[in-house]
């Protein structure tokens, strides 16, 4: 769920920061152009004053007008050499009456067109087009107008380099990025900080809810932090682990003194068939029928207290060497394995260490092997491997027995339940259950696959670190 609200608030912050930067950055841009134009402007009502003087000297055949033409020129020609800006000042007609430089002419352009026709109708041109940091060839042009006697008589024209104004406004778009990105980050460790405390009961009540679903059913939700709708699910949570905790440990009990008071009737009947037996003809059917079927209900009584108590007993988790704690298992089976005419082989690492209780490794081992040789026809092989992968050590053991179809692999472990298939071998249907209830209290687990060509595949997996780790 982070990974999803995380980045929607990350582009939501950045969406409203650069709402606001795009424009700051445009005003910053357009403020420094202006701020030039307006110097431009300064510049060129001086230098229309000193025309005036020109102007008016060659119209009343003042002989100092060449004069103050050439002071004009030197003054046009310092301007143009300390600032680098060209300046001319133009006629009506568009001839020059002094310029910098000297061979420097109106541009023939439509914007300096448009200024100099504005110039003569007596205002001062529009302001010129934005130029931007990435237009290195880009010119501001300014044009105000001679007036004398309230007449326009000349044009002043500057035509002013760039260079410097955009390198000030590239300046200062690189602050505003630097703000916007030091602003981002702050928005981004907010959102952390907020995702993280909205996500924090989540985390724990998806962290309970799978204890819970792996038979941890003391897991439960610290209701102390988040919104106060989360609180109150990790409040509702707990009321129904407790429930379903009760209800559960009601269950364990109930079949453990059911399966305890059920045994000494059953022995008390099965002493009385033998009694019986021995009124009989020997070999009679009926007795051996019915001697069978007591002893597999004896059998499934003692499978269900030892299912009833796995679910109840807590593990005594410590470091074991499952490697060698599997080859003693496949050591203790291989007389069997041998009577049956099956091969029982041991494979893998022999030095794996992991967490669990070393009995109920060993008691959920010896459950999948039985069952893997009660399937496993002669001539074929049974392999029991030990390895090591992402923080699990695993044992698995592969038959080459008939395998179960994908329907099958869905509901093996579940109590009672045995393939319609297999009906006709010995067994309770409660191994495998028991081996998962031994497991889970340590924080192991049982999986299921197929084992192409054919049989199956039974994983165990034991945590490599110690629970309190986690």
């Amino acid at each position: 769920m982070r990974a999803r609200l995380l980045p929607l608030l990350v582009v939501l912050m950045a969406g409203v920061l650069l709402a606001l930067g795009f424009p700051l950055a445009v005003s910053l841009a357009a403020g420094q152009q202006q701020r030039v134009v307006v110097d431009r402007i300064d510049d060129s009502a001086r230098f229309a004053a000193l025309a005036q003087f020109v102007v008016d000297s060659e119209g009343s055949g003042d002989k100092s007008a060449d004069e103050r033409r050439e002071t004009l020129q030197l003054e046009l020609a310092r301007y143009q050499e300390l600032y680098g800006i060209r300046v001319g000042i133009f006629y009506r007609d568009r001839n020059a009456m002094v310029r910098a430089p000297g061979w420097w002419r109106l541009p023939d352009t439509d914007d300096a067109e448009q200024a100099f026709e504005e110039a003569l109708a007596g205002r001062r041109s529009h302001d010129p087009a934005q130029v931007w940091p990435w237009q290195p060839h880009g010119k501001l042009l300014v044009a105000s107008p001679v007036v004398l006697d309230g007449d326009v008589v000349a044009v002043v024209v500057t035509e002013s380099p760039t260079g410097q104004m955009r390198s000030r406004t590239l300046q200062g778009w690189l602050l505003i990025g630097a703000g916007l990105a030091a602003a981002m980050l702050v928005a981004f460790g907010a959102a952390l900080r907020l995702t993280s405390w909205v996500l924090k009961p989540v985390r724990i009540l998806d962290a309970a809810a799978h204890g819970i679903a792996t038979g941890r059913m003391n897991s439960r939700v610290a209701a102390g932090g988040g919104p106060p709708e989360l609180q109150r699910l990790a409040r509702s949570f707990n009321e129904m682990a407790d429930n379903v905790e009760e209800v559960l440990e009601q269950q364990r009990a109930f079949v453990a003194d059911a399966s305890h008071q059920l045994r000494n009737p059953l022995a008390a009947l099965l002493l009385r068939i033998e009694l019986l037996a021995l009124e009989l003809p020997e070999g009679n059917e009926e007795i051996a029928s019915v001697r069978t079927e007591g002893k597999r209900l004896a059998q499934v009584l003692d499978d269900l207290l030892d299912l009833a108590l796995a679910e109840h007993a807590s593990a005594e988790i410590s470091l074991t060497d499952i490697g060698e704690l599997a080859a003693e298992r496949v050591a203790a089976w291989r007389p069997l394995a041998e009577e049956k005419g099956v091969r029982l082989t041991a494979a893998g690492r022999t030095a794996v260490t992991g967490w669990a209780d070393p009995i109920a490794l060993s008691s959920a081992l010896d459950a999948v092997i039985d069952n893997a040789l009660k399937f496993t026809p002669a001539g074929e092989e049974v392999e029991v491997s030990v390895s090591a992968e992402e923080g699990q050590a695993l044992v698995v053991v592969a038959d080459r027995g008939p395998g179960l179809t994908e329907e099958e692999l869905a509901r093996i472990g579940d109590r009672f339940w045995r393939s319609g298939r297999h009906q006709n071998v010995k067994g309770s249907g409660l191994g495998l259950s028991i081996s998962r209830a031994l497991l889970a209290a340590g924080g192991g687990s049982l999986s299921y696959e197929t084992n192409p060509p054919h049989g199956l595949r039974v994983t165990v997996s034991v945590p490599r670190t110690a629970p309190h780790a986690d």
